[in-house]
């Protein structure tokens, strides 16, 4: 407990409660067969003792006098009581600060009690400034300091108030005033704490990717509660925050207009409607925001209001209008669309109407993030991923300046889920874009005869077709075009470790990103023999990849420059250098044998009305449970994408759903 500091006529000095004053001075009666003062030597009064009478009964003299005259009655400072009523009053105990008072004892505590709850103190610091005294009358300057409990700048002001002399001390003249200035009968303190709106994640048009959508808003209208407490313990029951935070901005908000304290969206709402119907006074007003909604969850992020169990663990305090980013972007940039709260402390009358802000505390707004996603080509990812009945990722980057333009993920329920920006997956054969680029680089020609077997045994290991392949005596161009792993097993004795590693390392495998999410680049550890070696040539063994990595391959294939991926323009990414990793003969390459497979081979059914599509299929097995990951990387114009998606088949080919984005995003356009 903070103590009361005199900063008056005796500055620098703690307050200390004054000592009962004394009510005069009785002398103790002598023992019986003696007198005061008196000695006696051999039966004869000596000539001091006689003198030492008479100046005790001086002494008595006096002392009477000082009776009759008031000299042994000091009488209570006016400094004194100011303490003591500021003591009293800042510790809690309003009825000792009533006493000393000219109010009725019970009122005035009731009011200084009542001042406390209505503003929710967490702490009070009460120090005397001066008094001023004229005869009978005085006047007291003091300052308060209120800790509102609400995380922000306490309330400090100056009071004063008057005092008169009442009997032999001092009483402080009892109005409302002297709990604040301005307070008098039938208005009440109140504090009025509004978050602003949570700001914005935008797409590269500067349009909201959160659409306006329902939100269940769960409030009380405190005037209107006859058990405040027993609304607050119902709502803390059926939502986990604490009865006595949200009892507190029950007690301290104004009474008539309706206080929201939790909002839910429609899921969340659905779970817990039963048990909030139960709780007396609860108002449930259905709203339209841009709040728990996202067309890019999978890049934004979740949103949780205040209820979320991450801000129970922080022990956050209970706020309503709080907002908590969960994961992604909203997660990444919580204090930057946050904002900060606007508080008032405010007095208000009988009808619940606010007649005067005492103090206000402006908050400001939150700063909206504008991401380079594409609303247009995200809605697409969205429609072409929402009807399969199979886990499925999909993300669209930009071939000229490398900005994710869509990032979508759909999970089925009883499915493992795939994620589309740091999932790490074999790609199986559309990883041979990778190992054709360091073939082409040796100088092989794509009408080169590569015979695609049933099996081929590499380094001691016997590679085959899954799903089979009928037998080819075909080209290298056939065998891209139709996925052939034996092919690549084979081609893989024409390379070493290091230029596959180097051909990986061209289309950004591995490589640093600085974004602001969760992001894998992809790795491959050095191949040890050529049976590793063959692995990795067709997507298997040590290589791991993301969508986000294929879809980067994709635009390296198109653009000729590998660029960073980045997914915020405002505030912007730091980036990394873009670089040119293939000669032109290279690419020219990868983008025949890429158009094959779209035109001829086993990714026809992504070949759609439009610019030329270029692209490459894979299957590789997929832990637990026997599933594959059948992968399309590819591109159309400036958009190049990877869709992966999960099935119980070797067989099942990603390319359609590819096709069915490229035409939605042609339908878009």
């Amino acid at each position: 407990m903070v103590r009361t500091h005199n900063r008056g006529a005796h500055a620098g000095k703690p307050a200390q409660r004054a000592s009962p004053s004394p009510k005069g001075t009785r002398a103790r009666g002598a023992r019986a067969g003696s007198r005061v003062g008196e000695t006696r030597v051999g039966g004869v009064r000596s000539r001091s003792a006689r003198a030492r009478v008479v100046a005790a009964a001086c002494a008595t003299a006096v002392l009477l006098l000082g009776l009759l005259l008031g000299w042994a009655t000091p009488q209570p400072s006016v400094e004194g009581t100011v303490q003591d009523f500021l003591l009293d009053w800042e510790n809690g105990q309003y009825s000792a600060a009533a006493a000393l008072t000219t109010g009725a004892p019970a009122q005035v505590a009731a009011a200084l009690h009542g001042a406390h709850q209505q503003v929710g103190a967490a702490a009070l610091t009460l120090s005397m400034v001066g008094v001023t005294q004229h005869g009978d009358t005085a006047d007291a300057r003091f300052s308060a300091d209120i800790d509102l409990g609400r995380g922000g700048a306490p309330w400090d002001y100056d009071g004063s108030f008057p005092l008169r002399r009442v009997g032999s001390g001092w009483k402080v003249v009892w109005t409302p005033a002297v709990i604040v200035p301005g307070l008098r009968p039938g208005l009440r303190l109140a504090v009025v704490g509004t978050m602003p709106s949570r700001a914005e994640l935008l797409d590269v048009q500067g349009t909201s990717l959160s659409p306006v959508s329902l939100v269940y808003t769960v409030g009380v209208i405190p005037g209107r509660l006859a058990h405040p407490a027993r609304t607050a313990s119902g709502l803390a029951s059926a939502t986990g925050l604490v009865a006595s935070q949200i009892l507190s901005w029950i007690d301290t908000s104004p009474s008539a207009g309706f206080l929201e304290l939790v909002r839910f969206p429609p899921a969340a709402y659905r779970r817990v409607s039963a048990r909030l119907h139960r709780v007396p006074g609860l108002v449930v007003e259905k709203q339209r925001l841009r709040l728990f909604g996202s067309i890019a969850g999978a890049v934004t992020g979740s949103v949780g209001g205040e209820v979320a169990k991450e801000l129970q663990a922080q022990g956050i305090p209970f706020r309503p209008g709080t907002t908590e980013g969960l994961s992604g972007l909203q997660f990444t940039f919580q204090r930057t669309l946050v904002g900060t709260p606007t508080t008032e402390v405010v007095l208000e009358n009988a009808a619940g109407k606010v007649v005067s802000v005492l103090k206000s505390w402006p908050g400001q707004s939150g700063t909206n993030v504008r991401t380079t996603i594409d609303a247009r080509v995200q809605q697409a990812a969205n429609n072409a991923l929402d009807s399969l009945p199979t886990s499925a990722a999909l993300v669209a980057v930009s071939t000229s300046n490398g900005n994710v333009l869509a990032v979508t993920e759909h999970n089925v329920r009883g499915m493992p889920s795939l994620q589309a920006l740091d999932g790490q997956y074999q790609p199986g054969q559309a990883f041979t874009i990778v190992s054709a680029a360091a073939l082409l680089g040796t100088g092989i020609g794509l009408a080169a005869p590569i015979p695609c077997g049933p099996s081929n045994p590499v380094g001691g290991e016997n590679f085959t077709n899954d799903p089979p392949e009928p037998p080819l005596h075909a080209s290298f161009r056939v065998d891209f075009a139709n996925a052939c792993s034996t092919a690549f097993a084979g081609l893989s004795l024409q390379l070493t470790g290091k230029k596959l590693e180097q051909a990986a390392a061209g289309f950004g495998l591995g490589q640093r990103w600085h974004l602001p999410v969760s992001a894998f680049s992809g790795a491959m550890r050095p191949p040890r023999g050529q049976a590793e070696l063959a692995e990795d040539s067709i997507g298997q063994g040590s290589v791991r990849v993301s969508p986000l990595d294929m879809a980067i391959a994709a635009a390296v294939v198109q653009s000729g420059t590998w660029r960073p991926p980045s997914l915020v323009t405002s505030p912007a990414d730091p980036g990394l250098t873009p670089t040119q990793p293939f000669g032109v003969q290279v690419l020219s390459g990868l983008q025949t044998l890429m158009h094959s497979t779209v035109a001829t081979g086993a990714g026809r059914s992504a070949n759609v009305p439009g610019p030329w599509v270029y692209g490459q299929v894979g299957s590789a097995p997929f832990s637990p449970g026997g599933l594959h990951t059948a992968w399309f990387v590819g591109f159309q114009g400036n958009v190049a994408f990877a869709v992966v998606e999960l099935s119980s088949s070797a067989s099942t080919s990603a390319a359609p759903v590819a096709g069915q984005f490229l035409s939605q995003l042609r339908a878009r356009s």
